[in-house]
Formats: C-alpha cells, sequence, structure tokens
C-alpha cells in the first residue's frame, strides 16, 4: 500500500508517495513536481494550481493566493490584517470573526472560507498522487510549520479529511527536511546538531534540531514573515519597471495589471538565475502596447537584492544568539523552501557555518513533501506489524495523532529540600520518553508530595504522595521517573530509596485537537 506526504505551502504544494520503500515527487496533470498553492473561481467554475496562477491577471479580485497565512487564524489577528493589506485585497470580509473570501459571480455573492480553498489544493494533490500510485491512496502524513497553533493543526487536519484524505499524522516541516535525508536514521548512535533553514515564498523559518539516537528534539525557532522568495520577485519587477520608465518615458508602478504581469516575469526571470548567470525577459504588449525587452545578469540581481540577503539571515543569527550557540556547533545546515535555491544565499550559509554539512540531492522545494512521505511510510509499515500481530484497534485508537509533548510538564516536590517547580518535560519533547529525576528531603518528614502540572499556568495534573516514611537520620534521596508514552498518556512514579516505598499514577492524555 502507497502512502503519501504533502507539504502545502504558502506559494507552493508538493506531494510524494512512499511506495515499496521508495520515495518519489510525483508531478502533477501540467508535468509539473510543485504546484501553485493558488486557488481561482471564475463564474462557477474553480481553478486550482498553474491555471489558476496565470488566470491572476485577468481574474485577480477572485484569485486566492497564500492561504496558509490565515488558515486557522481569527479575523483580528495582526497576520491576517498583514494578509489584507500585502495583498490590497478587498474582498476578504468578517464572517462571525473569521476571515472569509466574498466571491462576485454572475449567479450572485458567495463566501468561501480559508478552509474550504485548502481543501480545494489538498483534493488536487490527492489526485496528483492516486494518479501515480492508484485510486486507494489516502493515507497521508502532512507537514506544517513548527509554530502552528493548535487552532490552525485542526483547520488543516480538518481541510485533509473534508477532501477524503485519511491523515496519519501531521509533523513539523523541520522534522520532515530532516527525515528527507535521513539525518539520525543511517547512523542512530551519533548526536549532533543540526539547523534547518526554510525559504519559501513569503517568510524564513529557522530551527535548531538536536539529534540524538534519531529522535528529533527542537531547540529552538524563530521566524520572518517580512523577506520571502516574493521579496526577490519584487525587487526584480521593480527594476524591470525602473528599465520600462527609463525606455518609454511610462511608469508602471501605478498601473496594477502591468505590474502584475511584470511580477510573473520577474519571477521567471529569478529561477533562471539559480542555474543561469543571467537571463532575458519579453513581455508582449506590457502597457500600451509597447512591448518590453529586458536581460538581467546574476550579479545584477545579488546587487539589487543584497539588503535582501542579510534580512534573510538575520532570523540565523537571531536563534544562534537566543541559544548560545557558536557555528562551530552546528554540524549540519539543512535547506528547504524553493527560495534556498538561489546561489549567493547558499555562499552566504556555507560562509557563516564554514564546518557544517549541507546535504543535497533533492530539490528543496520537494524535500518537505518527501519527508513527510518517508514517515507515512514508516507509520504504514508499524500499522501493518501491528496487525500482524493482533493489535489493529491499539493502532486505530492511537491514530499516530501524537508526536510530541505538547505542553511544559512541572514537577514540585513539597516537604523536599528544593520545593522549587523543575521543568522535566519541556513542550515538543519527542515521544516515547523516559525521564528521571532525583531530589532530597529531611529524613525527619513522615510524608513527601509529588505535585505534576502542566503548562505556563500551572494547571495541577496530578499528586504523587509517599506516605508513613520510616524516620532516618540522613537526607531522603528520592527517585521520580517520567514516562510518556506515543499516545500521550503520562506514568509518573516517586520512590524513596531508602524505604523502597514507589507510589504511582497514570496521567490520561487530553486529546483536545479532537
Amino acid at each position: 500500500m502507497a502512502a503519501v506526504g504533502v507539504h502545502f505551502g504558502a506559494s507552493s504544494a508538493c506531494v510524494a508517495v512512499c511506495k515499496d520503500g521508495h520515495v518519489d515527487v510525483v508531478a502533477n496533470d501540467a508535468g509539473d513536481r510543485v504546484t501553485p498553492a493558488v486557488v481561482a473561481f471564475c463564474d462557477g467554475e474553480t481553478l486550482v494550481g498553474l491555471a489558476a496562477k496565470q488566470g491572476r491577471i485577468r481574474n485577480a479580485n477572485s484569485t486566492v493566493v497564500g492561504v496558509k497565512r490565515i488558515l486557522g487564524r481569527r479575523f483580528s489577528d495582526d497576520e491576517v490584517q498583514q494578509y489584507i493589506k500585502r495583498n490590497e485585497s478587498t474582498w476578504v470580509v468578517e464572517n462571525d470573526g473569521w476571515p472569509v473570501f466574498k466571491i462576485s459571480e454572475v449567479r450572485g455573492a458567495r463566501t468561501i472560507t480559508p478552509q474550504q480553498v485548502v481543501v480545494l489544493v489538498l483534493a488536487k494533490m490527492r489526485d496528483t498522487a492516486q494518479a501515480a500510485a492508484g485510486s486507494d491512496t489516502r493515507n497521508v502524513v502532512l507537514a506544517a510549520p513548527i509554530g502552528f497553533s493548535a487552532a490552525q493543526l485542526a483547520a488543516l487536519r480538518a481541510a485533509a479529511e473534508e477532501a477524503d484524505l485519511s491523515v496519519l499524522r501531521i509533523i513539523s516541516e523541520p522534522a520532515a527536511a530532516l527525515l528527507a535525508h535521513g539525518v539520525g536514521q543511517n547512523n542512530p548512535q551519533t548526536t549532533r546538531i543540526a539547523l534547518v533553514y526554510k525559504f519559501g515564498g513569503t517568510g524564513v523559518e529557522v530551527t535548531a534540531v538536536k539529534v540524538v539516537g534519531g529522535m528529533y528534539r527542537m531547540l529552538g525557532a524563530t521566524a520572518d514573515g517580512a523577506v520571502g522568495g516574493e521579496s526577490f520577485s519584487e525587487m526584480l519587477a521593480q527594476h524591470m519597471a525602473a528599465e520600462f520608465e527609463r525606455m518609454y518615458r511610462i511608469d508602471l508602478r501605478t498601473h496594477a495589471r502591468a505590474m502584475m504581469k511584470l511580477r510573473g516575469s520577474a519571477e521567471a526571470a529569478k529561477l533562471v538565475l539559480t542555474t543561469q548567470n543571467s537571463a532575458n525577459t519579453f513581455v508582449d504588449s506590457l502597457h500600451a502596447g509597447k512591448d518590453f525587452d529586458c536581460s538581467i545578469s546574476r550579479a545584477r540581481f545579488e546587487s539589487l537584492c543584497g539588503h535582501l540577503f542579510q534580512q534573510a539571515l538575520q532570523p540565523v543569527q537571531d536563534l544562534m544568539a537566543q541559544l548560545g550557540l557558536c557555528p562551530d556547533d552546528i554540524q549540519m545546515v539543512v535547506l528547504c523552501g524553493g527560495a534556498s535555491r538561489v546561489p549567493r544565499l547558499r555562499s552566504l550559509i556555507c560562509e557563516m557555518f564554514p564546518g557544517a554539512e549541507i546535504p543535497g540531492g533533492f530539490p528543496p522545494d520537494e524535500v518537505v513533501a518527501m519527508g513527510a512521505a518517508v514517515q507515512a511510510g514508516l507509520l504504514l509499515a508499524a500499522a501493518g506489524k501491528a496487525w500482524a500481530g493482533g493489535a489493529q484497534a491499539e493502532t486505530n485508537e492511537l491514530g499516530f495523532k501524537v508526536e510530541c509533548s505538547a505542553q511544559d510538564i512541572f514537577v514540585k516536590v513539597v516537604n523536599g529540600n528544593d520545593d522549587e517547580m523543575q521543568l522535566v518535560l519541556p513542550s515538543g519533547t519527542p515521544l516515547p520518553i523516559r525521564r528521571q529525576h532525583t531530589f532530597c528531603a529531611s529524613g525527619s518528614v513522615p510524608a513527601i508530595y509529588l505535585r505534576v502540572l502542566e503548562g505556563e499556568a500551572n494547571i495541577p495534573l496530578a499528586q504523587v504522595v509517599l506516605k508513613d516514611l520510616p524516620p532516618i537520620e540522613a537526607m531522603r534521596d528520592l527517585v521520580s521517573i517520567f514516562t510518556m508514552k506515543r499516545d500521550g498518556n503520562l506514568v509518573v512514579s516517586f520512590m524513596d530509596q531508602q524505604s523502597g516505598k514507589t507510589e504511582s499514577v497514570t496521567i490520561e492524555a487530553c486529546r483536545s485537537e479532537e
């Protein structure tokens, strides 16, 4: 049975299929391995992908782009307001506190929610995968940004299920990028720190990951939505507009239709410059019947975008300073996102981390989808083993939904030598996990309480009590063991080493996402 990995990005989407142990990115019906995450509504007809993107010039007010940025967000959210301002959109309106798209058609106006737009894109990914792997291919692992909120993850899962996909798990994009390159999988005994640099169309995200024994632990992450691949395309478009003005004494910056044409040409030129030293752009009848022909060199492009390169690398410096890391601490840098193809950016990262390995071999805009497909294949293989062993009910019950601990878990010992709270399981800890902590307490106290709390609000989860302890002259040594299973259930054991008394409690996982 084939398994599918899908990366739904802000500007594009990609689907990969894992079958018989091999992972391949699947091309869509247009022959492209990456599909624009663009949806257009044209008088009852819905276009998805390249056709929608190409028709945006004629159908700007009914074409949705970058919907990922507002998925699962309230209308009052700053990101939604920035989306409206950035896209100069007058057809994003509020409905019960949520953003919706107001579509004007011949039959009348209607509203479309961001989740419905995502359903259309994911359905396109489903059809693409099924064309290659068979009509029964429905099992999917989705990759989402590490900063996605619970509401955004729930909206993404609901959209996938509405698109007739069976979601095995939602994993983070950095984890998917590492899985695609097999980091920590081929040699699980090694320990290293990897930096995942994702530079997509609308933003940059940097994540530091500690790889220990084949497990990934996120050390920290930072992002900047003000610079992305579209920023480079816009800079090229502005340069082309200046060239047109120099040739014809006409300022195109006030003509939205002409600028949209230039942005499309600039994006194509940018892609050419990732592999060639120069790119030629020709736009037939750009404005007022005048053609536009322009050639730009890679050196000129790098000069125009010099400040953008620095802005794109600033999150790396911020994260390194935040975590107290130096370049020598990073053993690997994994690049993903289509904008990371730019040669100058790659060379700057190489200069920043001269001793780090930068794996290649896969197109950066396909890496995340490939990693998601790898995870999907692993999950289906595990499910097959569970079926063979008669554990199907357990597998279905878990649903492969829990990947890491959702909240910080703290512990506090009452009547101990130190009654300060301690963090035992940080949020984002990969599961399953087992942690052991030791405490000291006076030998004269007859009872000791271990309190388990969750999150920043210190919500009480449980209390483990060791009572009727025999008095001793020395300090009492206490051991607590925290075991969180893959289903999110937490088992806490508390033991007095002198008397051997042990108490334990099991805390059931709260599946708020369901």
